[in-house]
């Protein structure tokens, strides 16, 4: 069977900074990890390897930097990796990001199982894998927490999505995003990590994409949504007071207090 993997570098969410001028996060800031779901997806895609046999190549797009997440998917199991590195790929948003590794993805050429995290920790939206199944065309499943059955034209999943847990048999080509209770990711050994840091790594840019995907739907112009102002809320303290007088006086006080406020008109 052959897998794709869709990771990502994050910072370090607790560490990192946010300027606020430019809207985005600092990324220089703080140290980069693998996004921590996207760890329970690879685990998954190098089980069902494991199981059935086949490869699992795993994808990134960011900058240069980001080939350290590559080598720690391949210490962790994964058999390749490409990177999209491009500036015509910075400042995508959900859509554009999708549309980029769907473009890899066509490039890439046949699979049969796409597997990713749940979310981002940077950002948190969920968006990315349906929208990379969308674009691809193929059916898709989110919130998977259970790999029941695989096999070479269909895998079955247990997903929960709010109060309800659904047993779903996709037919593959199909993509799954996974949540952190599917699995335990495993540790790499400093073997795997040898291993990893000798292996060659496939990068791709702009050109290398031309052909699968249009140049508008890259980057930050292909983004329909856009950060315009970033502010950080300010919480008022609770405040207090003592109202005395008898109860019609003090019920009389409370009106005054609401209408005061704008509560009561």
């Amino acid at each position: 069977m052959n897998i794709l993997v869709l990771i990502k570098q994050v910072p370090e969410i607790e560490k990192v900074r946010f300027d606020y001028e430019k809207g985005r996060l600092d990324r220089s800031s703080a140290g980069a990890i693998v996004n921590p779901f996207d760890l329970n997806a690879l685990e998954a895609a190098v089980q069902i390897k494991e199981k059935i046999g086949g490869s699992v190549t795993a994808i990134s797009m960011g900058p240069m930097q980001a080939i350290d997440a590559l080598r720690d998917a391949l210490a962790r199991g994964a058999d390749k990796a490409i990177l999209l590195s491009d500036e015509s790929f910075a400042g995508a948003d959900t859509l554009a990001t999708a549309y980029t590794l769907a473009s890899a993805i066509r490039k890439h050429g046949t699979f049969d199982l796409i597997v990713c995290g749940e979310k981002t920790i940077d950002g948190d939206t969920a968006q990315v894998g349906p929208e990379v199944a969308e674009f691809l065309g193929i059916p898709h499943v989110a919130y998977v927490e259970e790999i029941r059955e695989v096999c070479s034209d269909k895998i079955v999943v247990g997903a929960r999505m709010e109060r309800n847990y659904y047993i779903v048999e996709l037919r593959l080509p199909g993509l799954i995003t996974v949540t952190k209770d599917l699995n335990n990711p495993r540790l790499p050994t400093l073997r795997d990590k040898l291993r990893a840091m000798r292996a060659e790594i496939t990068v791709w840019g702009y050109m290398d994409l031309a052909e699968e995907g249009s140049p508008r739907f890259f980057g930050l112009n292909g983004s329909p949504t856009r950060v315009i102002r970033v502010y950080t809320s300010v919480a008022e303290k609770r405040r207090s007071q003592v109202l005395s007088g008898t109860a019609h006086e003090v019920a009389q006080k409370i009106v005054q207090i609401l209408m005061k406020n704008g509560v009561l008109r």
